[in-house]
């Protein structure tokens, strides 16, 4: 986060960008985007504001227009040859600055151009691969691991997940604030009780130990923390899979207990898939890209699995059917056809 030293002397244009980065702070949580969004806009206006200063003359954006814009984003594509989605991640925060900051909406933000959205096909692993992944993962991680596969959850969700929203006896998880801050229930594979009532078993451990040192509670979404300034600290809202280790609240500068980090897992997953000499690009989103694909394979109704995926439209679950089609073997080769 950026941060400086009230006591010295800072040249004008630069305490300008300073106070323009805490106005876009403020109005990023202002409309409850997530912390992730907040780093991302706070990035890119920081990179602008920093790329047309590069001659030492610092500028305001609100004295930058069109061609700085444009400047800017053609820089990243051509200099920089980031990919389409970074293009359009930066142009989003450009225009959250502009429009949302500076209140500026005027005709020439509507005639930036956009790079079109491409739509790729997923890394797929087989059941075999999956399984040979997942047995060289151990720990916490295999947990975390094979709960992703088997719930098609997402990673952020899958770790941010509260005690309170595991239920063993409908045997189902409550997402609860999934992309697009919808919640969504999804199933608890039998086979992980067993291991997931041990993992609560951890986490209780340190929760107890959180209360006897008087620790603060736990983060809680949308200022439930002043409505029940003691929920933080019960039992019910701790994560399911809680950090080892404390760490600093970058919204409220308060010493707390997190969740697991994400890197935790995928370099877990990097190893096995290196070990299971599997010659595929697998993440952590992999193991969701496979659940769906599998679901679907095994007669799923493709409305079941957009509801267990989140996604809001079932055109973007379509795209599993594509994977399916391309390895079914219905249609055949020509040169299958000739050469039998």
């Amino acid at each position: 986060m950026y941060s400086y030293n009230r006591n010295e002397k800072i040249a004008a244009p630069a305490l300008q960008s300073i106070r323009l980065l805490d106005q876009v702070r403020e109005r990023v949580r202002y409309l409850h985007y997530s912390l992730q969004t907040e780093k991302v806009y706070l990035y890119w206006a920081r990179f602008f504001i920093r790329w047309h200063g590069r001659a030492g003359q610092m500028r305001h954006p609100r004295d930058m227009g069109k061609a700085e814009v444009e400047s800017f984003l053609t820089m990243l594509a051509n200099e920089r040859q980031v990919a389409p989605a970074t293009h359009r991640q930066a142009l989003n925060a450009l225009l959250f600055l502009y429009r949302q900051v500076l209140n500026q909406d005027l005709p020439w933000l509507q005639s930036i151009g956009r790079p079109p959205e491409r739509k790729r096909i997923p890394v797929v692993l087989t059941v075999a691969e999956v399984q040979s992944v997942l047995a060289l993962i151990d720990g916490v991680e295999g947990v975390l691991a094979r709960l992703l596969y088997g719930t098609g959850m997402r990673l952020a969700e899958r770790l941010s997940l509260r005690v309170k929203d595991v239920d063993f006896e409908r045997q189902v998880i409550v997402v609860r604030s999934g992309k697009g801050d919808k919640d969504r229930v999804v199933m608890l594979p039998r086979v992980l009780a067993l291991p997931l009532r041990e993992q609560l078993a951890r986490s209780r451990a340190l929760w107890a130990a959180d209360r006897a040192s008087e620790r603060s509670g736990v983060y809680l979404p949308h200022a439930l923390d002043t409505k029940y300034p003691r929920a933080g600290q019960t039992w019910a809202w701790h994560w399911v899979f809680p950090s080892p280790g404390l760490s600093i609240d970058p919204r409220t500068g308060i010493e707390r207990r997190h969740h697991l980090f994400e890197e935790r897992l995928g370099r877990k997953i990097k190893k096995a898939v290196g070990q299971a000499a599997i010659a595929k690009h697998v993440t952590v989103h992999t193991l969701r890209h496979s659940f769906a694909t599998h679901l679907l394979q095994s007669g799923t109704d493709i409305r079941t699995v957009q509801e267990l995926l989140g996604h809001s439209d079932v055109s973007t679950t379509m795209i599993y059917t594509h994977v399916i089609k391309a390895g079914s073997g219905a249609t055949q080769s020509p040169l299958d056809v000739m050469m039998a």
